[in-house]
């Protein structure tokens, strides 16, 4: 340790004295919060990644199905992205501008609106603080200012960041109860689902629907006409669940009616990752606001909200925040995108996909633990069950813990992989979208090797 002016400064080890992963996690238990939550179920320390693989501190290589929660598109160390930044540093451009212009942030909006669905071409796009949830704040705030309205409605399942605003909008129970009130106005009804119906074995999408328009348009609803609907075209956190077409159409008729912003949350989903360039699109949605981060700062902290110009009738300075367009995150964001066009990435996403899928269910049909394989493009999950217990539908129960021994199993063979769901019982595949059918392959093989060595160890105690 050496010391300046009293004060001690911590230097990097010397070389040949690195320390181990364990290491690494232990000084980080002892010095982050309990709040840390990755680390937890996947104790490795990472030291490099290139394309769809990281390497930890022993050296071993994993392939990254995470890909930071889907905002790698291009995977780790892209050389586009590399020379994108190498480009900003060699020019000495000002790293942080907050909202005044500069040619790199002009080419990132230029990028962005060449791209966009059609309808919002000729809208407005609201810089960010650098999260998706602060996007999401965004929209909201923009909805109620257009609006007048105050109320919001949210589907069970979803999630929207982890700020107390978006965790009202969100589905999951757990971390909202020890926190008491949280934002108010805000009504939740049941998102469609194919496996594990909230409507039994009803028609789910219609059911749904039904009662988006009922809790909007009848007058004994008890929901006041909200400002905004907010939803994702694709679930992620809540289980991988894609929102069917029918019940998009239903929202947008049903929002369109009563005045009611609609709001696309596209974080995770956007720029190629379910086989189109935006599931919201994909599924005929409309949605007046987008909103986006993860995939389009390239792997850097970006977020926006692009929304229809009618909407735009906040004051200045209205939604303001020191990150809001960081130069380096938006020269990887604008290679990103042209990167993912350029190299049709958005349909190698299906492609990629369906080749995993199809594999994820050929290890389904031997195995009745895994209840249902689902997605879209290369955003999958498989949700595992216990066959020997069903729920009042006669549908398999949610197993997490061995979602979470499958996913230890699997890093133990080399694969990265996220849980989400009910109870975590679904296994996520996030992996890049350059990820290789070779590499697809291997992600499949470890899967089916994990659950069979779960299998082979059902004696452990839960």
């Amino acid at each position: 340790m050496v010391y300046h002016e009293g004060v001690r400064l911590a230097e990097p080890p010397a070389s040949g004295t690195a320390e181990t992963a364990d290491e690494l996690l232990e000084r980080q238990r002892r010095r982050e919060s309990s709040a840390r939550s990755y680390p937890r179920r996947l104790p490795i320390a990472l030291e490099a990644g290139h394309g769809s693989t990281v390497r930890d501190r022993h050296g071993r290589e994993y392939l990254d199905c995470l890909a930071g929660a889907g905002a790698l598109a291009l995977g780790h160390h892209h050389p586009v992205v590399v020379q994108a930044l190498r480009d900003v540093l060699d020019d000495h451009a000002p790293l942080s501008t907050l909202d005044l212009p500069t040619p790199v942030r002009d080419r990132f909006v230029e990028q962005l609106f060449a791209v966009l669905p059609e309808q919002l071409r000729d809208g407005r796009v609201l810089f960010c603080g650098p999260t998706g949830a602060d996007a999401v704040e965004a929209a909201v705030k923009l909805a109620r200012t257009a609006t007048g309205r105050s109320g919001l409605v949210a589907f069970g399942g979803a999630y929207h960041g982890m700020t107390q605003g978006t965790l009202a909008l969100s589905g999951r129970k757990a971390v909202k109860e020890p926190l008491g009130t949280l934002l108010p106005d805000v009504h939740h009804l049941p998102f469609p689902t194919a496996f594990r119906s909230p409507f039994g074995l009803e028609d789910g999408a219609a059911m749904a629907g039904r009662l988006v328009e009922w809790a909007l348009t009848d007058d004994l609803s008890g929901i006041a006409t909200p400002a905004a609907v907010i939803a994702e075209p694709v679930q992620g956190e809540g289980g991988v669940h894609p929102m069917p077409a029918t019940f998009a159409a239903t929202v947008r008729r049903a929002t369109r009616a009563t005045g009611t912003v609609l709001i696309a949350d596209e974080v995770q989903t956007g720029l190629g990752r379910t086989g189109d360039l935006w599931a919201s699109e994909a599924v005929g949605l409309d949605p007046d606001v987008l909103v986006l981060s993860k995939a389009i700062g390239g792997g850097l902290p970006l977020a926006v909200i692009v929304h229809r110009g009618e909407l735009d009738g906040w004051q200045p300075g209205a939604h303001a925040g020191t990150f809001r367009g960081q130069t380096l995150a938006l020269a990887a964001g604008a290679a990103t995108i042209r990167e993912v066009v350029r190299a049709g990435l958005a349909q190698r996403a299906r492609e990629a996909g369906r080749r995993l899928t199809e594999g994820l269910l050929t290890v389904a049909a031997d195995d009745p633990r895994v209840g249902h394989v689902r997605g879209r493009g290369l955003m999958a999950g498989a949700e595992l069950v216990d066959p020997g217990v069903a729920d009042a539908d006669g549908v398999p129960v949610p197993d997490g813990w061995l979602a979470g021994r499958v996913q230890r199993a699997m890093l133990d063979r080399g694969v990265i992989v996220e849980v989400g769901g009910s109870h975590d019982a679904v296994v996520r595949f996030l992996p890049p979208l350059v990820i290789t059918d070779e590499e697809i392959d291997r992600v499949i093989d470890a899967f089916g090797a994990a659950l069979r060595a779960v299998h082979a160890d059902d004696g452990a105690e839960r």
